[in-house]
């Protein structure tokens, strides 16, 4: 099995170098690594640091939490922190609370020793999914503390199929796994795999925060102002004709949309949809007076964790794709989420759904009559409000857990 993995990261490394040229990620990727080869060659940390290792934001959201909580106990701390993914690593790289932030150079022994010297970390911590075998391996023959948060496992995961004994020796390499849920700390304790604690998931702390720190934007509060508003959250395209038909079922309503990408021809795109309502963009509102439109397109990245506080009820995009994306940033302002069917494997989407703060439509007819139920009757609103809120509220409290147990 070794031999197989160790193929895969020389051809995935290979294919990154192919396309380079072509695709931008991949040319970021691939530069990015040699980048930090380089980087690390030159580094002098004299003191130990402690290494946080996300794939990409999303993840680094979950780790988010813990560097804060690390950084208020332990100022001087030296923070080390690493992505697997551009789309992490360029919205992240100048992170003020992180003296060191790098791509993680592909999973070979080499690089894994390398880095690890150039680092000194005393502990690590990956975030939810990330497991290296080289580099993990090393860290376990270092005897430096290895941690994984947030993590959460499911049967189909190949720890517990047939041919899993070779993926299990990189759960043995972890001081301690801290698991979002029952489910994943029972898997565990069936391979022999002990060391673990069920602390929950840190993106509820990060949520909340934002909620309590959240930015105002004046525009918006004037778009808002008096109407029902429907805010679409990373919507994609098919998404966003659910919202077009029922701004058409629904006159009285509004919407603030943030699309997933805001290149140019997807800005054209929403345009032309919404233009019969009286749509602008946000970083195009020095003319317009934003209380006379009904859709108002944020255009702009950073907004969208702040702006669910000037909305009713959230549409929550990805559910008709590969997957939902994030509903918590929504539900802690004590909106309700309405979102596709590709659900399942979001146990937070589960939950909301089987509180009632969650509801999963599957086309335009099921979305109108959802959206009407919420935004036309005060009763249910309050009811699926209360439930989005108090769900992020009874699920705080995983970083306090884990930070108790790293660093005292």
């Amino acid at each position: 099995m070794s031999i197989v993995y160790n193929l895969g990261i020389f051809l995935y490394s290979a294919l990154l170098w192919l396309l380079s040229p072509f695709n931008h990620k991949a040319k970021k990727l691939h530069r990015g690594r040699a980048d930090t080869m380089r980087r690390i060659s030159e580094l002098h940390i004299k003191h130990s640091s402690i290494w946080i290792h996300c794939a990409s934001l999303g993840e680094f959201e979950q780790g988010r939490p813990i560097i804060e909580a690390i950084k208020r106990k332990k100022p001087s701390q030296k923070i080390v922190l690493t992505f697997f993914s551009p789309s992490g690593y360029e919205v992240q790289k100048n992170y003020a609370l992180a003296d060191e932030v790098f791509y993680l150079p592909a999973d070979r022994p080499a690089n894994a020793k390398k880095l690890i010297r150039a680092i000194k970390p005393k502990q690590v911590i990956f975030v939810k999914y990330e497991f290296w075998f080289h580099y993990l391996n090393q860290l376990h023959r270092s005897g430096i503390d290895t941690y994984i948060v947030s993590a959460i496992f499911r049967p189909q995961h190949a720890f517990f199929r047939w041919y899993g004994g070779w993926y299990k020796k990189m759960l043995r390499c972890f001081t301690k796994l801290y698991v979002q849920d029952e489910e994943s700390a029972q898997l565990l304790a069936n391979i022999g795999i002990t060391n673990c604690q069920v602390s929950g998931d840190t993106r509820f702390d990060r949520v909340y925060q934002i909620a309590q720190n959240a930015r105002e934007y004046p525009q918006l509060a004037l778009f808002a102002k008096g109407h029902k508003v429907i805010v679409g959250g990373s919507t994609w395209p098919t998404g966003e004709k659910l919202l077009s038909a029922y701004l058409k079922h629904n006159p009285d309503c509004k919407l603030l949309l943030a699309p997933h990408e805001i290149h140019e021809e997807h800005m054209a795109q929403i345009e032309t949809a919404m233009k019969p309502f009286g749509c602008a963009r946000y970083t195009a509102l020095q003319d317009v007076d934003p209380e006379q439109l009904r859709v108002l397109i944020v255009d702009t990245m950073g907004m969208l964790s702040s702006m669910y506080r000037y909305g009713d009820v959230a549409y929550i995009g990805g559910g008709f794709g590969s997957g939902i994306h994030n509903t918590l940033e929504a539900a802690t302002f004590g909106l309700p989420v309405i979102i596709g069917p590709n659900y399942q494997k979001y146990q937070e989407a589960c939950d909301l759904i089987q509180l009632g703060g969650g509801f999963c439509i599957h086309n335009s007819s099921e979305f109108n009559q959802r959206a009407d139920n919420l935004l036309k009757n005060t009763e249910q609103l309050a009811t699926a409000s209360r439930a989005s809120v108090d769900y992020v509220n009874n699920m705080r409290g995983a970083t306090q857990t884990i930070i108790k147990e790293l660093i005292g």
